[in-house]
């Protein structure tokens, strides 16, 4: 058994406060009492409980360090498993297991530091598709969704995208929408939003218009929008116009409500209101019906490749209406007014 003198000892050796006599015994006492279960059971016994006692202190070893590496290189030469050796695997694992709360403390520290980096990775980060005036450009998202963009129109959605699928446009885009039923695809447009699984569809909503425009191809969706007790469910084939009227849902020829990505400019029966609508966001213009008798015709016709004055002739030809453009001015301030074209009716 290990006495009160011995542990004494060995705590003013580790402190470097030994006489040559006293380092002499306790160099003995790693050799003769090497096999000695009491005493290896109160050295583990001793470190145990100074862990204990000083959890977040700093330990200096390298006093003890620094003598038991030049004791070892002055016994070199000797064999192997020397008194020293031995000394030094004792009090290295000491240092080792001293050195344990520095070393938890140091991945506890790079942990939350790449955990923090992780979080930072995952902020979504919103990516912006914009068609200028004049262009048309498609687009595939990252959930394998594909579409088409028109002219002047804008859309924004974040990454990464997979987890929501909600697109905000500002403008007017066709979607064929990849199926996902645990993520329904959502397009938001000012107040009102447009819920999918898998679908193709067209949404037109420029904002400098108090109109909304929705076009089913195929599929189905549902309409929200703040005031409706519930969301309006559509078919193929079926048109739905928001104003501040309210909303209106009549069949169509769902294609011709499309054609534009393909640079056609489709009417099929539409009235003179809703034509001269059309001709404006496509050719940048602004298109006017004077005459409210005018609002009452019909009109068909396919355009493509044409230029406004070719489509406005055709139009003057086939329906009873004159017309008049007015080309671009330049206001006192600078700015450039579109150009217009005003729509008359004919006399007979």
């Amino acid at each position: 058994m290990i006495n009160k003198t011995d542990i004494e000892k060995l705590q003013r050796f580790s402190k470097g406060l030994s006489d040559v006599e006293e380092e002499k015994y306790i160099y003995s006492l790693f050799t003769e009492k090497e096999g000695n279960r009491e005493f290896k059971k109160h050295i583990q016994q001793e470190f145990n409980e100074y862990l204990k006692n000083h959890p977040e202190e700093n330990h200096n070893l390298s006093y003890l360090l620094d003598r038991i590496h030049h004791t070892i290189h002055i016994n070199e030469n000797h064999k192997k498993d020397t008194v020293v050796k031995r000394i030094y695997r004792w009090y290295s694992v000491a240092a080792a297991v001293l050195l344990i709360p520095v070393l938890i403390a140091g991945v506890i520290w790079f942990t939350d530091k790449y955990q923090e980096e992780v979080v930072i990775a995952e902020v979504p980060v919103t990516s912006t598709l914009f068609a200028p005036l004049g262009s048309r450009i498609s687009f595939s998202l990252p959930d394998g969704t594909q579409g088409w963009l028109n002219s002047g129109s804008s859309m924004e959605y974040s990454m990464p995208f997979s987890k929501n699928r909600l697109i905000v446009l500002k403008g007017e885009a066709w979607f064929n929408v990849a199926h996902d039923a645990d993520r329904p695809f959502e397009v938001a447009s000012g107040n009102s939003k447009v819920k999918v699984l898998g679908t193709k569809f067209n949404l037109s909503a420029y904002p400098d218009e108090k109109y909304m425009e929705l076009v089913l191809e195929e599929g189905k969706v549902g309409f929200s929008m703040p005031g409706l007790s519930s969301s309006v469910e559509m078919k193929p084939n079926e048109r739905l116009v928001l104003r501040e009227s309210g909303i209106h849902i009549n069949e169509t020829d769902a294609s011709k409500y499309s054609g534009w990505k393909e640079g056609k400019l489709i009417f099929r029966g539409d009235s003179m209101d809703e034509v001269a609508r059309r001709i404006s966001r496509w050719y940048n213009v602004n298109v006017e019906v004077v005459d409210e008798e005018l609002k009452a015709y019909t009109f068909r016709g396919i355009f493509q490749d044409d230029s406004l004055e070719e489509v406005i002739r055709f139009i003057g030809m086939t329906s009873p209406i004159r017309y008049r453009i007015i080309d671009r001015k330049q206001a006192n301030d600078g700015t450039v007014k579109r150009k217009k074209v005003l729509l008359y009716k004919k006399n007979i």
